[in-house]
């Protein structure tokens, strides 16, 4: 277990606790939530650790891992992610001014989006930290991921784009991962960082049955300040932020579900509306939120 006496993000003291939120995913084990004053991050408190925590992954509901269609929700989330592989593909060539390039995507689960990247004609390159998830990506599209802990062997300056969809508030080494994506990414590339917001009308709506807080897989939740604060720290800087407007309606469909067990789809619908209204005067309340970022 591990207990921080200081922000993981900005290292401040001033901390405290703001709610506890439970695992509805695997052991429905209760977990606090700490908030800091400083950087405004806010972290899941007494978390288990990089060994500890395979457990709490063991799910054939984890759909990063198992690609399960199980469910409405499930299903769902395969039918838009065919329209969000295509906007990704679109957002690298459009921010890294480039057709083709080499591409590092970490995390990348069962491979949908290296497979995307691969057929548009970037050299592609994933890792993943679960095994299953290794295997069916290469049964599903032929890609073969490396190990998570092969990040730190990469070469410097080799990549044009380094993706991360919904990885960084998962991992333990987050300050080393951060330093070694501005190791080997390229002088010109964009680093693409995808994390729930809660800062978000979602959010806030449902406080602690919202789903992306997802704890304790999730060690970390950002706001757009504790974001630029953390890239910031390590000679990066965001340039821009994209609204994710698919994920404000599948999470608030979880966190129904969560809330009324066999949860509410046209209230999910509602709160889904209304959060991306909010997003569209402040793309800084997005229920998740794209932030593309560049050398300092």
């Amino acid at each position: 277990m591990i207990h921080y006496t200081n922000c993981p993000i900005c290292k401040s003291l001033a901390i405290k606790p703001v709610l506890t939120a439970k695992d509805y995913t695997v052991t429905k084990e209760a977990f606090h939530v700490w908030n800091c004053e400083n950087c405004t991050v806010m972290f899941t408190q007494d978390i288990p650790s990089q060994d500890q925590i395979v457990k709490y992954y063991q799910s054939e509901n984890y759909i990063s891992h198992s690609d399960t269609q199980k469910g409405f929700i499930n299903k769902l989330y395969h039918r838009i992610r065919k329209t969000t592989l295509a906007q990704k593909r679109q957002l690298i060539k459009n921010e890294t001014r480039l057709q083709t390039g080499t591409i590092l995507d970490v995390g990348c689960g069962t491979g949908a989006f290296l497979n995307t990247m691969q057929h548009a004609g970037w050299k592609i390159t994933g890792l993943e930290p679960d095994t299953a998830a290794r295997e069916r990506a290469q049964s599903l599209y032929n890609v073969q991921p490396l190990s998570s802990a092969k990040i730190f062997e990469l070469p410097q300056h080799t990549f044009d784009a380094v993706t991360a969809w919904h990885v960084m508030e998962h991992v333990h080494q987050l300050h080393e991962y951060v330093d070694q994506f501005n190791k080997i990414l390229s002088e010109r590339g964009r680093i693409f960082i995808a994390v729930p917001n809660f800062t978000s009308y979602d959010a806030v709506h449902y406080a602690s049955h919202w789903a992306a807080y997802d704890v304790p897989r999730h060690l970390y939740h950002f706001s757009p300040k504790s974001m630029s604060v953390l890239m910031e720290m390590h000679g990066l800087k965001v340039e821009k932020m994209k609204p994710m407007w698919f994920d404000s309606f599948y999470v608030s469909m979880l966190s129904e579900q969560y809330k009324n067990r066999k949860g509410n789809i046209v209230m999910a619908f509602i709160v889904g509306i209304i959060s991306n209204l909010k997003t569209l005067f402040n793309k800084k309340k997005c229920s998740s939120v794209i932030y593309v970022v560049r050398k300092g």
